[in-house]
């Protein structure tokens, strides 16, 4: 009896070993819609592996893959953000996987490079930065449909934009990244801060914009590609564009150092970067650009090609850059737009007004009023030199779990949220007078 307890136990554990090794942890930000048809693909052409998706937003799952120890950790990290994959390789939280890459896929796209020169992550897909609008909505209120950033400034689009908070969305961390490293770090905030005067909502989640837009809650939604191109090819009425100044950068997929199950893990990614799972890129509800040549693959009419996307992007985008400054652009964010949205929109929507006014009847005293006015509303409260200095990016990049690193993290942003607040007060206050002059 004693025999056959012992074999029946050994019999579940080695049951309970297969189980395990046959099973492929994969940490994601991206939607389900693309992760269930991969999760399905593969499964189907690997039937004795089993694909287990966990979704998390990029900073979270950074995070998570932080807290956990060696061989607890998930099997592959598979995001947009090329500066999270940075994160986690100077933390040597990655392992090369070089046997994964497809040899057909080019080295660069544009002067970026496709995969990590360390070999620790690797490009499986493209995205590129800009806006998606709602057909139907823009017609309605007799809105242009944008083309450039600087569209999204007009008094014209006042309330109709929407966009997601960069703390809590990679995509829109690198949608801001690469503004800031286009126009430079003063002009780009000046221009930002313009367009979210104009915001009609900061969602907590990427995915809260593009399914705002094709169900013609907001007319225009700053978002990473695929959003705008899934609304379009799935029939939504929607369109999509890439403004000048934007990038084409690699989403990535990485082996994450310490994980379970390593080697069935690197049949994904290299599932994930053949040509059959780059096809499953041109699914309507993915709409994603391969990081294959399109003579290899079958792309649907009309479809953006992304090598002549990369042609003319005005921006060659940084990830090391990004990665220095992540914690601060994504903080200085929700202090400044996310935290005080009301009292930005309401010194964007007085500035409108006193330029209106200001236009038909002209008067130097409230022109120059309206000047200052325009200072404090868009000016950033971090200057370009304080973002170059390493000390002060250190602080940033601590723990808060440290008692003392959190509080003094928590008085400069208070800090910031307190200046923000007093300047939009003050901007509201000096277009009014502007426009007063103007009766």
């Amino acid at each position: 009896m004693r025999f056959h307890r012992l074999a029946v136990l050994a019999a579940a554990l080695a049951t309970s070993s297969l189980a395990h090794a046959g099973t492929v942890t994969v940490l994601t930000s991206f939607p389900k819609e693309l992760t269930t048809a991969y999760q399905k693909a593969f499964e189907a052409k690997h039937p004795d592996i089993k694909i287990e998706i966990l979704n998390k937003n990029t900073a979270a799952a950074i995070a998570y893959v932080r807290e956990l120890p060696a061989g607890q950790r998930p099997d592959i990290m598979w995001a947009s953000a090329p500066d999270a994959f940075e994160v986690l390789a100077r933390n040597k939280l990655l392992q090369p996987a070089p046997e994964t890459k497809n040899a057909a896929a080019p080295a660069k796209i544009g002067n970026y490079p496709l995969n990590d020169p360390d070999g620790l992550y690797y490009g499986q897909a493209l995205a590129g930065y800009g806006m998606m609008w709602n057909t139907r909505y823009l017609a309605a209120n007799k809105i242009p449909a944008p083309k450039e950033w600087k569209d999204l400034t007009r008094p014209e689009y006042f309330g109709h934009v929407a966009i997601s908070s960069p703390s809590r969305s990679g995509t829109t961390q690198l949608t801001v990244e690469t503004i800031l490293q286009g126009e430079g770090w003063d002009k780009g905030w000046a221009q930002l801060l313009e367009m979210m005067g104009n915001a009609a909502a900061v969602t907590d989640r990427s995915f809260a914009v593009p399914d705002g837009v094709n169900n013609g809650q907001y007319g225009v939604g700053i978002v990473i590609d695929f959003f705008g191109l899934a609304g379009k090819f799935s029939g939504f009425p929607v369109d999509f564009v890439y403004p000048s100044m934007t990038a084409v950068v690699p989403a990535n997929i990485a082996l994450i150092a310490g994980s379970k199950n390593a080697d069935e893990a690197r049949k994904f990614m290299a599932f994930s970067m053949s040509s059959e799972g780059q096809q499953l890129l041109f699914d309507p509800k993915i709409s994603r650009l391969p990081i294959l040549p399109y003579s290899q693959l079958k792309a649907p009419p009309g479809y953006p090609d992304p090598m002549e996307v990369a042609k003319r992007a005005k921006v060659q985008f940084d990830s090391k850059l990004s990665e220095s400054r992540y914690q601060v652009v994504t903080s200085l964010f929700d202090q400044m737009i996310t935290f005080r949205l009301k009292e930005l929109q309401a010194a964007t929507h007085a500035i409108h007004e006193a330029e209106k006014a200001l236009k038909t009847k002209p008067n130097a005293r409230g022109s120059d009023l309206v000047k200052q006015a325009r200072s404090l509303a868009y000016s950033p409260l971090v200057g370009a030199e304080n973002v170059k200095n390493e000390e002060f990016l250190e602080l940033f990049r601590k723990s808060r779990r440290d008692v003392a690193v959190s509080k003094q993290l928590s008085g400069q942003e208070q800090l910031w949220a307190d200046k923000a607040r007093d300047n939009y007060t003050r901007a509201l206050k000096l277009a009014g007078e502007a426009r007063g002059l103007a009766k």
